[in-house]
This record gives structure tokens, C-alpha cells and sequence, in this order.
């Protein structure tokens, strides 16, 4: 069996995986080495991997039980935890960590490249715990100390601008059922203890404060987040993988492609309630989301 080698893309978050066959069955001293080299790397790549949504299932189940594909959006037929990441749905050209807005946010996401424009469309991923380390020591202080109210009536999927009739359907499917959940502004990472900006497009509103002092506050902290030296920049290609660490990242398509085909379909696993720097765990205000996902060990 040939030896798993880690590669390094940039100095803070991402590193390509070869060695290693994801679409066979994995042992567990291979998963405890993926699971280590997620945890150090944020992202993780991994090339030519041959997966049909059965097999992207099976190589994510490795890493925890999985939830169905969202909340509230369709599935792709006949795989019930697969969400299909299509440009011609909308795009998702906001920053933004995955389902945010429930109680036990996905712990790890999957996504797979099935079409691939011929230029662009490329995926950035930013590691939030360096967002946190690059804080000045006054404005960590008070993040510490921050609670954010997250939401899905503001879709990261649609942009606000030109909805035409399909658009505010999508629209509205994507917030039939409404949730708001507080998170602590910073998140402490339940295996490395690294403390992370917990934030992003679906949180709205600091809890105490107006929304005009909120979005002042949370646009100052979110670019701490998007300096460039905090984000991996992924082109992709055809039959690649990237599994990221949604509960210390945030991610963003960009939508740089000329309206060109782009899907990927994503599988994401179950996670636990985040819990902040003084012990306390996040709380819902609306919203049932028992359907969607169970609670991780």
C-alpha cells in the first residue's frame, strides 16, 4: 500500500492527499490520518478520485454519520444526502459556513466536481482560525465575549438583485422553514481547542445590539477572515474532492465564469453543538432541525 503523502498548498489552510484510494473502503488508521491532517489543514484535496454519489457518501461516512442534504433544498434524486451545487440554481457568491443557521451546524463538508467550466468558478476557503490569531488583542477581547443570531432569511444562494419569478421561488423554498439559532462569535474547536471566528453570511445580528451596529461589527471581524493570506484559492478540476472543516472555515464560489455550466454536489457530516470560550453551547430560537441532521457523538 502506498504511503499517504500530505502536501502543503499554502502556509495556513489546505494540502493535497495522495496515496490513498477514497473510493474503496479506508481503515482506521487511515481515516485517524485524515482526520489529523484535517484538523492541521482546514481543507483537504484529493485528485482523480473516480466517486459517484455513492461513493462520495461512503468515503464522508467514514468521518461521522450524515445529514441529509439541507434543510429545506431538494436533494439530488434519489440520494437523499447529496446537494447538488448547480450554477443554474443560483450561485453561492457570498462567504458563508454551512448551515449555520441550526442548532449542530455540519461538522465536515464533501464536494465533488462533476462539471467544470473551462475558466473560473473557483471555490475559496479561508481558515477562520487565523482570522482569530490575527486579531489585535482589544477586538479579541470582545469577540470572546460576542454571540451572533443566524439565520436563514438571508439567502447566501440568490442575490438580492434582479429576482425574477424562479428566482423568489427558489427563494422562498430555501426559507419555508425559518431558523435562527445564536452561536458564540468565537467557537472553540472541539478536538484541537483552536479558537475560530464563528461567523459569516448567515450570521445577522449581535446579540444586544442593533442591527446597524451589527453589521458594522460583524464586517469588521468577517475581514480579518477574507485576508488573502487566510484563504485557499481552489481551481478545480474534473473528479476532485475537497473536504473542509466547516466548523473552523468559511467558503465562497466565485461566480467568474461567464454563466458557463458548474455543478458539484456536496455530502456533509453531522456535527455537534459549538460551544464558546466560557463553556457555554449555541441556542436555537426557531426552528426544528431533526429532519435534517443528528446530533454527533
Amino acid at each position: 500500500m502506498p504511503e499517504i503523502e500530505i502536501r502543503k498548498v499554502t502556509a495556513r489552510i489546505g494540502a493535497q492527499v495522495s496515496g490513498v484510494d477514497i473510493g474503496r473502503p479506508l481503515d482506521e488508521e487511515t481515516v485517524a490520518t485524515l482526520r489529523e491532517a484535517l484538523s492541521r489543514h482546514k481543507a483537504l484535496v484529493f485528485d482523480g478520485v473516480g466517486l459517484d454519489d455513492a461513493g462520495q457518501q461512503a468515503f464522508a461516512r467514514h468521518f461521522g454519520d450524515l445529514t441529509t442534504a439541507h434543510p429545506t433544498v431538494p436533494a439530488v434524486d434519489g440520494a437523499p444526502n447529496v446537494l447538488p451545487v448547480d450554477s443554474e440554481n443560483g450561485r453561492a457568491n457570498h462567504w458563508h459556513t454551512d448551515v449555520t443557521f441550526v442548532l449542530n451546524p455540519p461538522q465536515a463538508s464533501t464536494l465533488r466536481s462533476i462539471t467544470v467550466p473551462p475558466y473560473g468558478g473557483e471555490t475559496l476557503i479561508a481558515d477562520s482560525a487565523g482570522a482569530y490569531r490575527d486579531l489585535p488583542q482589544p477586538l479579541r477581547q470582545l469577540a470572546d465575549t460576542l454571540w451572533a443570531e443566524h439565520t436563514n432569511d438571508y439567502d447566501y444562494a440568490v442575490p438580492a438583485e434582479d429576482i425574477d419569478e424562479e428566482r423568489a421561488a427558489q427563494r422562498a423554498q430555501f426559507t419555508s422553514i425559518e431558523y435562527r439559532t445564536a452561536h458564540p462569535v468565537v467557537r472553540v474547536h472541539p478536538l484541537t481547542g483552536e479558537r475560530g471566528l464563528f461567523i459569516g453570511g448567515f450570521a445577522q445580528r449581535i446579540v444586544g445590539l442593533s442591527v446597524a451596529e451589527s453589521r458594522k461589527l460583524l464586517e469588521l471581524l468577517q475581514s480579518y477572515v477574507t485576508r488573502p493570506e487566510n484563504i485557499l484559492r481552489w481551481r478545480w478540476s474534473p473528479e476532485q474532492l475537497v473536504l473542509f472543516d466547516n466548523r473552523i472555515t468559511q467558503h465562497y464560489a466565485v461566480d467568474n465564469y461567464d454563466g458557463l455550466p458548474r455543478r458539484l454536489h456536496r455530502v456533509t457530516v453531522a456535527g455537534d453543538v459549538p460551544v464558546g470560550v466560557e463553556g457555554k453551547e449555541s441556542y436555537s430560537i426557531t426552528g426544528d432541525a431533526s429532519h435534517y441532521t443528528p446530533l454527533a457523538a
